[in-house]
């Protein structure tokens, strides 16, 4: 277990924290850009900061402050410019670096715009790649956008999930650490809702594990696995499963006619929220899909019917268990009181982790993950071993990029 304040340390993520100060020297995704085909400005709240990210009319990508500095409308409803986003109050126009460009009537009392030079609102950089916006809320200068392997990937199609989960990031990722959670999580509770809902054809028995063991590599944390009727020569344990620091689990699939990789991202929010992405690329022959064209869809977070029961329908995939399972250890999990096991190594070497990269960057230093040197940052591939619990078709076999995904969420609102 943790003390309480050993605990805050590792979930606290807002401006002047440990944990804040190291997830600030990292490029976080904010947003799809296919979300920006009906839409101009998003609403972010990132890192406990709120901001609004707009679009121009250049195609420009912006990160502002959420409110004109101006009388404080909010800049969800500025008008975009060909350069800058304008505030719909009084009409002061805003650029990316957070610069005032134009200042309506006080310049006709300022003609040479001394006092528009003086007005800046919070502005942080912002980088578009592999149809994603990252925004990057660090010290200068700004490490490199890593070019992981499925990000610059040509010859695939993608298709991009989110969830707003109400609860802290850590529970989430911790998960990513806990090899035994599959066979219990995904396989014995899932047949017990396949039970609840009737459907004999999706009951699955359990693969008990034999051996786990985790290694820390170059990028992070390599997990492995041994399951009944298996051995050290599978690609469960010869290659391994990634953890990708800070916040990135690493999937893959290449078994029977499914092939596919991804990624989940794990963004806090805030101390309580964390901005879930499920980020996947498949193979295809076909023209070269655009990244304004990814599919994006919102991945439904489970909840209880009228009678206080769960929403099995809810429950019938691998994203809702895991959902259930972080949203109800709290908003913040209590881990003065946990009881870790043999089984929980992962995650002891994991917290173990974070200390030391919070106290890299206290010293001044660069943490685990950042790259500066271009040569270094060309394509940065990752070994993963190929997970057969996600070879079965996404809602109903009908996904929105391809005829299968990673992502086993039942009903979903495609965008």
């Amino acid at each position: 277990m943790l003390t309480a304040e050993q605990n805050q340390r590792l979930t606290s993520v807002g401006p002047s924290t440990p944990m804040g100060d190291l997830m600030r020297r990292y490029w976080h995704p904010i947003a799809a850009i296919s979300q920006f085909k009906t839409r101009h400005t998003s609403r972010v709240r990132l890192l406990g900061e709120d901001l609004v990210l707009y679009q121009d009319r250049s195609g420009t990508f912006g990160l502002i402050g959420s409110q004109c500095p101006h009388r404080k409308m909010s800049m969800i409803y500025g008008v975009p410019e060909e350069q800058g986003l304008r505030c719909a109050y009084h009409g002061w126009v805003f650029g990316e670096d957070g610069s005032c460009l134009e200042q309506p009537y006080e310049e006709t009392e300022d003609p040479e715009g001394r006092f528009k030079e003086k007005v800046t609102t919070q502005s942080y950089p912002v980088e578009v790649m592999a149809g994603l916006v990252f925004a990057y809320l660090g010290p200068a200068p700004a490490p490199l956008l890593p070019r992981w392997d499925i990000f610059v990937k040509d010859g695939v199609v993608r298709d991009i999930g989110y969830a707003e989960v109400p609860c802290n990031w850590l529970q989430i990722m911790e998960n990513t650490l806990d090899p035994i959670h599959v066979e219990w999580l995904h396989q014995n509770f899932a047949d017990f809702i396949a039970q609840q809902l009737e459907a004999p054809e999706k009951r699955v028995s359990r693969t008990p594990h034999v051996k786990i063991g985790f290694d820390e590599f170059e990028y992070g944390i390599m997990k492995r696995r041994v399951v009944e009727g298996g051995s050290e020569e599978d690609e469960d344990w010869a290659t391994g499963h990634p953890m990708v620091f800070p916040n990135m689990l690493r999937q893959g699939l290449n078994r029977k006619g499914y092939r596919w990789q991804g990624f989940q991202i794990r963004v806090p929010i805030d101390d309580t929220h964390t901005a879930h992405w499920w980020y996947a690329c498949y193979p295809d022959d076909g023209d070269q899909q655009r990244p304004e064209d990814y599919t994006f869809f919102k991945v439904p977070i489970p909840e209880l019917d009228e009678d206080d029961q769960p929403r099995w329908d809810l429950l019938d995939n691998n994203s809702g268990q895991d959902l259930a399972a972080w949203i109800t250890q709290g908003p913040i999990a209590d881990r003065t009181t946990e009881v870790l096991g043999r089984s929980d190594k992962g995650i002891i070497l994991y917290r173990q982790m974070l200390e030391e990269n919070m106290r890299i960057v206290a010293d001044g230093g660069d943490p685990k993950n950042t790259f500066r040197d271009p040569s270094t940052n060309e394509y940065i591939e990752l070994a993963n071993e190929s997970d057969p619990m996600f070879a079965r078709p996404l809602y109903n076999g009908q996904a929105a990029a391809t005829k299968y995904s990673p992502v086993l969420a039942g009903p979903l609102t495609v965008e």
